[in-house]
């Protein structure tokens, strides 16, 4: 099926977009608690920050970062009892094109999968590719490999379930997603990775940043995103099963099996939220401008 995309571009492609990105977090905690905090951009784009990005505490407490097994950067603190409040605020370049399109990609057999694609073709916590598997077969055996059948599951995903800000679930699974038939965007995310593990597609989990840019502007809270990524003809492609369109302004923090390895905050003891604000917008070059000589 020939799919059509139109976005509104209101900038120069040859002079890339420039995306003010942040957050304001806050927990209330009833004593010191461990925290390990997967708020920061992804190490792939590190190069494109304008701004420093800086995870602001308060009250300040001292941070350790380190990467994950998945590459992922994380920062360690000690919250203390009381009101603890995190924040950040950058500005990001983006090229301002849309998620890449490859009609042609194959699907590699398993036995020539590279070894570290390997574990993305296993269940996981939220991706239970156990109770799915027979009817993925039934419902995606008969599809082309390759990026039409990733294709199939992802329109699939996104005709079966209807988003709900207000049905968030986070111990949700993919099986529970399909039953449900409601969620948000991590169950669109983990139904589409479960279905593609089971179609033998090596599928990972996304977390980022993703605006209203290019696209009317939702009613629904910003907040951070989840898509995924299959491993198509030897690459990583980007897929998200909830929009199922091509986006502009994707910003990458983290990526793993599923929503376990990227939990943007883990909390050892009782941290309550308190607050919880996200903002991506797209800025004007005079206004990034201003923004940097102030950093």
């Amino acid at each position: 099926m020939l799919r059509t995309y139109v976005f509104a571009l209101p900038y120069d492609r040859d002079d890339p977009m420039k995306i003010r990105a942040g957050y304001s977090i806050a927990f209330d905690t009833l004593a010191p608690t461990p925290m390990v905090l997967m708020l920061s951009l992804h190490p792939s784009r590190a190069a494109d920050l304008l701004t420093p990005e800086t995870i602001t505490v308060d009250p300040p407490v001292p941070a350790r970062q380190f990467r994950d097994g998945f590459g992922n950067v994380c920062t360690r603190i000690l919250a203390p009892a009381g009101r603890i409040s995190l924040a950040a605020d950058m500005i990001v370049r983006d090229s301002g094109l849309p998620d890449l399109q490859a009609p042609d990609a194959r699907q590699l057999p398993v036995a020539d999968l590279p070894d570290d694609v390997l574990p993305y073709l296993l269940g996981s916590r939220y991706c239970d590719t156990d109770k799915l598997g027979s009817f993925a077969w039934a419902q995606f055996g008969a599809t082309p490999e390759g990026w039409a059948r990733v294709q199939a599951i992802v329109d699939f995903v996104h005709r079966h379930i209807r988003f709900d800000y207000l049905q968030a679930d986070a111990t949700r699974s993919a099986f529970e997603a399909f039953e449900q038939r409601r969620g948000v965007c991590r169950d669109f995310a983990h139904l589409a990775i479960a279905f593609c593990r089971c179609m033998n597609i090596p599928a990972r989990y996304c977390t980022g940043y993703l605006g209203d840019i290019g696209v009317p502007p939702l009613p629904d809270p910003m907040d951070f995103s989840a898509w995924f990524e299959a491993y198509l003809d030897g690459r990583w492609y980007t897929f998200d099963a909830r929009h199922n369109r091509p986006r502009i302004g994707r910003i990458l923090m983290a990526r793993g099996r599923d929503a376990t390895d990227v939990a943007l905050t883990t909390s050892f003891g009782q941290a309550q939220l308190a607050a919880f604000e996200v903002h991506t917008d797209e800025v004007s070059e005079d206004k990034a401008r201003g923004l940097v000589r102030a950093a």
